[in-house]
């Protein structure tokens, strides 16, 4: 099950300085951890882009956030639109463990600091200091690269490269149109105050479809919806559910004429008591009962 989160690049828009807006976009990358997101991405939104902060400023400090700590001097250096990463709240990602026997120990996170002669290279990943490991023999690494260490042991250091996708939270910049139609999408949601109220028993006909095929979670931007930056109506969003319920649909899910794109329109905030549901408020709100489970 790949669960992604979308998010536009937009989301800074209403922030006062880089300071604030780099605070909230550590609470969405610490949501995204929170609920063992897979992907987060970046969708572009150039007509409510301040640009502000600098071209992708959004994706590079989300990017930074979702950096192993003890990668992220080497990784990243200095640069402009990390000027207050300090304030980022710590993610504190649980570790990655193997199912199986032969398959135990817990993925991290590492960057080839040296590649040597007969396929050895040296990795940082976050021991004392950097190991020396054998490169697979189906397996090319080079010089500042990152990569997937398995770490079975720490006393003593007993690890190995593994040819798998990083461990941890990705973090990409992709249209939304795209996203929306990758084969492992699964549901596609779009999360606005204009969608059907989630209600315990939508949530059950959902519960299912989400934990066998995964889900994308849309969001908007400040002052500016989804509807806003689809150019839809938002009472064509509305209307598209007039009279809907947990029984309309066999599977729970029915398209939306409002937006082929999106499966389900949904309000997982119903009779919000503030006029407006920050986006990194309606990440936590949102993603947490969609990944409640029968």
């Amino acid at each position: 099950m790949t669960v992604s989160v979308l998010v536009p690049s937009s989301l800074t828009r209403e922030a006062e300085d880089k300071r604030e807006a780099t605070r909230k976009l550590g609470y969405v990358a610490r949501a995204a951890t929170i609920f063992r997101v897979d992907r987060l991405i970046v969708y572009p939104d150039s007509d409510g882009d301040t640009g502000r902060f600098g071209d992708g400023f959004v994706s590079t400090v989300l990017r930074y956030a979702a950096t192993p700590p003890y990668l992220r001097n080497e990784v990243w250096g200095m640069r402009d639109e990390l000027e207050y990463v300090g304030v980022l709240p710590p993610l504190r990602a649980a570790s990655r463990t193997g199912s199986e026997s032969n398959d135990s120990g817990s993925l991290r996170q590492g960057i080839v600091t040296e590649v040597g002669p007969e396929g050895r290279v040296r990795v940082n990943c976050g021991m004392q200091h950097p190991i020396s490991l054998n490169t697979p023999p189906d397996m090319e690494v080079s010089e500042g690269e990152r990569v997937t260490v398995r770490i079975s042991s720490r006393r003593p250091v007993r690890a190995k490269l593994v040819d798998r996708p990083l461990p941890g939270l990705s973090v990409e910049r992709t249209d939304l149109s795209a996203a929306l139609g990758r084969e492992d999408a699964g549901v596609c949601i779009a999360a606005s105050r204009y969608g059907e109220t989630l209600t315990v028993g939508r949530l059950e006909t959902l519960a299912g479809r989400v934990e066998a095929d995964g889900m994308t979670v849309a969001f908007g931007a400040p002052e500016r919806g989804l509807p806003d930056i689809l150019g839809i109506e938002a009472s064509d969003v509305a209307s598209a559910h007039a009279g809907d319920g947990p029984e309309s649909a066999d599977d729970g899910v029915e398209p939306t004429p409002a937006d082929p794109g999106f499966d389900l329109w949904l309000n997982t905030v119903p009779d919000q008591g503030s006029d407006v549901v920050r986006t990194e408020e309606a990440v936590f709100a949102t993603l947490a009962p969609l990944s409640l489970r029968e």
